[in-house]
């Protein structure tokens, strides 16, 4: 069963995607959509781009804020990013069918390399927006090379030689953008351009510090784990391999191959049943990028999944956005994630940087033939079962249930934070303690309860979370620590956490150290709806969010609460799922000083078994909610979930 969403349009007549061709159920017994259905959704991508076109071509002057590199780098971004999905789209078809897009796109390098040209682009200098974009360009050509490349003329050849040097001897950010030199490098010396193989060797050998096993990357020094893994640090070094050809070493192709492998049987649990990807980190406004390494894989020979589930996970994630209202009426892709919306974006995004979504169309290289296309539909792992996964590497424990099609991520390891000395942040991305497929964090950070526990200062202010210390992931159980800081607090007051999952269920067991007297406050998910705000009740010790098509969202206090309030948190416009949102919350008046054990329950379900319903009259064991603890003195606790599964914490 998929997780529930409310009056979804007729997918075979979306007013954002007037061309869809009708639903197969035989080859596509899941979602119905085929390789036709993402031939149509690019074509409509591109075609919408038009109107922003430049008079010479080469930049997409989107509307929309722009970035803090200015509107000049943004248009240059438009044309990179769509370039892409045509590349894929040309390459697909075998230039058969897109004669159109290879005059565009070819003019567009012609009028954009030509300083003389009133839209020519801005230079690559160092550590510059370009670089990023010059990477995408770079790999449109290889993957267009017959039909656009070879047929340009000498002298724009080496403009675009020229200006995709830029990258010799330049300083790149230390961090995925590594690989956008080693991408543009590469390419460089595939067509007998000025290169430096020393500084391709040396982005493909600081990829390898940044390994922390079992297929996960951090994106730089650190812990930076999110979905640059996936659209990026596994996906860059596969599209390497193809410009480099015969130039590789074949041993570390066949290492990045591996990790890919690896890679792709945790990646495969991060969609609902929905189609909906786990909302974590930064840049999500790229949506279904998150499909990319996926299609990587079927390329490169590297994916333990059947062809039939890689085709199933990817369209269930386009499909997902497509009902949801993505691209917009217009035919454009937005700074959100359903709707325009900023806070999951960051200074570097512009109007066109959701097309990065464009490496999801990746697949389009694959033949019309292959089996990833004409295999029959596989359910994803979220719709065969319930799954629990420890991933020790980025400091994440998963659980799944096939019931309500959710997927939840526990973060015990992933913060964003360069290492010590620098300073801790907050982002609402990275430092909650879960996120899932059905939900997205309130924002901003400090004014949003949801899966997090805060010391509360003099004015409420909440204290951050900050740096995460892991502590280890195993089996059910994923633990971490950090500072608590308050406003004035010096080096702030310790917090230890350890979650243990079972189905739905998370057992949160904390150890809290704080002044006598100090407020505490734990809040569960966030449940959003842009149609009316979530439905909210309280009881003693416990309190629950519903959302009208029965997603809830409920908090229990079992040990170490007594006294505290429960209320439900009500807020608009600070939420990517919806414009109304709602979070239950707990708070203790006052801390009894020293190291105080709170033991807390949080349940995000869809699952009438699980989530009750209208007759469950508040009573939170009604809802499935029916978990118990025993602490011991010695500071164990033992938990007993709802089915009589039992965990035990030692202190």
């Amino acid at each position: 069963m998929s997780a529930p969403h409310v009056s979804l349009p007729d997918p075979t007549h979306l007013p954002n995607l007037p061309r869809l061709p009708p639903a197969d159920p035989l080859t596509s017994p899941v979602t119905g959509w085929t390789r036709a259905h993402w031939e149509a959704v690019a074509d409509r991508l591109l075609d919408a781009l038009t109107p922003y076109a430049s008079p010479g071509l080469a930049q997409y002057r989107l509307p929309g804020p722009p970035s803090h590199s200015g509107p000049w780098s943004d248009g240059l971004e438009g044309f990179a990013r769509s370039f892409l999905l045509a590349a894929f789209r040309i390459a697909g078809s075998g230039g058969r069918e897109t004669p159109g897009l290879i005059e565009r796109y070819a003019a567009g390098l012609a009028s954009g390399t030509d300083p003389r040209s009133p839209d020519h682009w801005p230079p690559i200098t160092d550590r510059s927006q370009p670089m990023v974009e010059a990477a995408s360009v770079a790999i449109a050509l290889h993957e267009t090379r017959p039909w656009i490349w070879d047929r340009l003329d000498d002298r724009v050849r080496q403009r675009i030689a020229d200006w995709l040097g830029g990258f010799l001897g330049a300083v790149v950010n230390d961090s995925n953008w590594r690989l956008f030199q080693v991408i543009t490098e590469e390419f460089l010396a595939s067509v007998g351009a000025p290169h430096r193989r020393a500084e391709i060797d040396a982005g493909l050998a600081r990829l390898e510090d940044w390994y922390r096993g079992d297929g996960w990357y951090t994106d730089g020094d650190g812990r930076k784990f999110d979905y640059y893994n996936a659209w990026a640090l596994h996906l860059y070094p596969v599209l390497w391999a193809r410009i480099a050809g015969p130039r590789a070493d074949v041993r570390l192709v066949a290492e990045h191959r591996a990790r890919l492998r690896s890679f792709l049987h945790d990646h495969q649990h991060f969609f609902g049943g929905d189609g909906a990807p786990v909302h974590q980190g930064r840049s999500l406004t790229y949506r279904f990028a998150t499909t990319a390494p996926l299609w990587a894989g079927v390329l490169a020979d590297a994916t333990p999944l059947p062809p039939g589930r890689t085709r199933r996970l990817a369209s269930g994630a386009l499909k997902h956005f497509a009902e949801r209202g993505v691209p917009d009426e217009r035919g454009l892709l937005t700074l959100g994630w359903y709707r325009p919306f900023l806070p999951v974006t960051q200074r570097y995004s512009g109007p066109a940087s959701p097309y990065w979504a464009s490496k999801a169309f990746l697949g389009l290289l694959l033949p019309a033939d292959h089996p990833v296309w004409t295999a029959p539909e596989e359910p994803g792992p979220v719709e065969t079962g319930d799954v629990r996964l420890a991933l020790p590497a980025p400091g994440w424990l998963l659980h799944s249930t096939a019931a309500d099609g959710i997927v939840r991520l526990v973060n015990h390891g992933s913060d964003r934070l360069p290492p010590p000395p620098a300073r801790s942040e907050d982002s609402p991305h990275y430092a909650r303690f879960a996120y899932s497929s059905a939900t997205a964090p309130g924002t901003p950070a400090d004014r949003a309860p949801d899966n997090h526990i805060a010391l509360l200062g003099p004015d409420g202010s909440p204290s951050p979370r900050g740096r995460i210390h892991p502590l280890g992931v195993e089996g059910a159980h994923a633990a971490s620590w950090h500072r608590a800081v308050l406003p004035g607090g010096g080096e702030g007051h310790r917090i230890e956490t350890v979650s243990v999952v079972h189905g739905p269920w998370e057992v949160r067991v904390h150890r809290v150290d704080a002044p006598p007297g100090t407020p505490v406050r734990e809040g569960g998910w966030a449940v959003a709806d842009d149609h009316a705000p979530p439905a909210a009740r309280t009881g003693p010790g416990w309190a629950l969010a519903r959302r009208a098509d029965g997603l809830t969202s409920t908090i229990v206090g079992l040990h170490g609460w007594q006294d505290a309030g429960t209320a439900v948190a009500h807020a608009a416009g600070a939420n990517a799922y919806g414009h109304h949102s709602a979070t239950p919350f707990l708070t203790l008046p006052a801390h009894p000083g020293g190291t105080h054990l709170l033991v807390t329950l949080v349940v995000l379900s869809a699952d009438p078994e699980v989530s009750g319903g209208p007759t469950a009259n508040g009573d939170p064991h009604a809802r499935g909610s029916g978990t118990r603890v025993r602490a011991a003195v010695s500071g164990e606790v033992e938990i007993r979930f709802p089915d009589g599964t039992r965990e035990r914490v030692p202190r």
